[in-house]
């Protein structure tokens, strides 16, 4: 018998099993991962930016978690020894229009408490020669770090501290009673007196294995990049992003420094017809027709048709996907545009169709699910984990088995 088992080996996983470990270092914890390795979903397939807050409604969850993980994600590497850069960031407005959501944008940084700095056309000439635009906003805070190394170093301290990993144990079943919840997974059966689920793309699946309705769906987009050729790795100082659209719920496509020097562009947003859709020939039957069998995710796409289409559109013909970048940095060609791999986002949707845009959790008597998880959740992840323990600590003390159970303060 387990005291906590935590599902989902992605870096929100990682990050609340190492501090629930350092938290309660006398239990015995499990994480169950159904893949071979930490990481191999959302926190291995996104662009590493350490984001600094910007976009977040001020006070959500968001932008709280963001601006601490910001710094605590940094902290971490630099005990940890993994290389990180911070080139910051420059939101590059190409028009009068995104000149005015600019301003919105300048507010709102002021609101969340974040360094930035508002650049002249000429100023941004100045910084970055081969990006045009009208005027431009410089977070110097945003860095750029491989979240697959932050998850595996946290999952190095989880083990160090006693807990214990199993990978290939994909969950196939839940049951929960007054005393336990009992999984059924790839790799046995395992028993715990609580549950912890960070499951990302089938966050949803898991909640409902406990015939609980989470009162959402997840609806997979995936986010497709290209890579420019080497002799482009000094194309940019910092990473570039458009202003965003505030009617669209992504931000745009835009130029990463990667951490090992390369450019990556992207990504863009096109619905994924399987849940780990990462090729545009990954289709599942089954995930598709619950998908579209989803009167809120119905709803979603609708609402959404013309953008969606339009995604679709650029996905399908290079051309369209380079004169997104082009409005800001016209020197990149359409041969420039080489593969990299794809990454799928968990997006919930409500029943009632609204697309959720701050973190969800759900509770029942003796389980905790991380429902969604947006980006910026890697640059989150400890503070979301240290939140998950705070939360965890008032919960557990309802439950007989842990009544006696003194919680010691969390480390993010």
């Amino acid at each position: 018998m387990y005291d906590f088992i935590i599902i989902g080996g992605g870096i929100l996983g990682m990050s609340t099993a190492m501090q629930l470990q350092r938290a309660y270092p006398d239990s015995r914890m499990l994480l169950l991962e159904k893949e071979s390795a930490p990481a191999q979903h959302q926190t291995g397939h996104n662009s590493g930016v350490i984001h600094a807050g910007v976009y977040y409604t001020p006070g959500s969850l968001k932008a709280r978690f963001c601006l601490a993980g910001n710094q605590a994600t940094k902290a971490f590497c630099d005990q940890q020894g993994i290389a990180y850069q911070v080139p910051g960031k420059l939101l590059v407005a190409t028009s009068e229009l995104e000149m005015q959501r600019m301003q919105a944008l300048w507010q709102r940084t002021a609101a969340n408490g974040i360094e930035r700095h508002w650049l002249s056309a000429g100023q941004l000439r100045e910084r970055e020669p081969n990006i045009r635009g009208l005027g431009a906003i410089l977070v110097p805070s945003s860095g750029i770090v491989d979240y697959a190394a932050v998850a595996a170093a946290m999952a190095g301290e989880f083990v160090r501290g006693g807990g214990e990993i199993r990978y290939g144990a994909q969950v196939e079943g839940l049951q929960e009673n007054a005393q336990e919840v009992r999984l059924q997974t790839a790799a046995g059966e395992f028993a715990g007196r609580f549950l912890i689920s960070c499951a990302g793309l089938m966050a949803d699946r898991v909640v409902r294995m406990l015939g609980i309705d989470p009162g959402f769906s997840i609806c997979p987009f995936r986010g497709e990049y290209f890579r420019l050729p080497a002799k482009h790795n000094r194309i940019v100082n910092h990473l570039i992003y458009p202003i965003p659209d505030p009617s669209m719920p992504f931000l745009g496509v835009h130029l990463t420094r990667m951490i090992d020097g390369s450019v990556t562009v992207g990504p863009n947003a096109v619905l994924a017809f399987k849940r780990e859709g990462y090729r545009r020939r990954d289709i599942s039957l089954a995930d598709s027709w619950q998908m579209l069998a989803d009167p809120g995710i119905r709803k979603v796409l609708w609402a959404n048709l013309r953008p969606g289409l339009g995604e679709l559109k650029n996905s399908l013909f290079k051309r369209g996907y380079l004169q997104q970048v082009r409005k800001y940095c016209p020197s990149v060609q359409l041969d420039d545009l080489e593969p990299y791999p794809a990454g799928v986002r968990a997006q919930a949707v409500s029943d009632d169709g609204r697309l959720i845009d701050d973190f969800l959790f759900r509770h029942s008597r003796r389980s905790l699910h991380v429902c969604n998880a947006p980006s910026p959740a890697a640059t989150s992840a400890l503070p979301i984990g240290a939140h998950i323990v705070d939360q965890l600590s008032s919960q557990l003390l309802a439950l007989p088995s842990f009544a006696k159970a003194k919680a010691a303060p969390s480390a993010a």
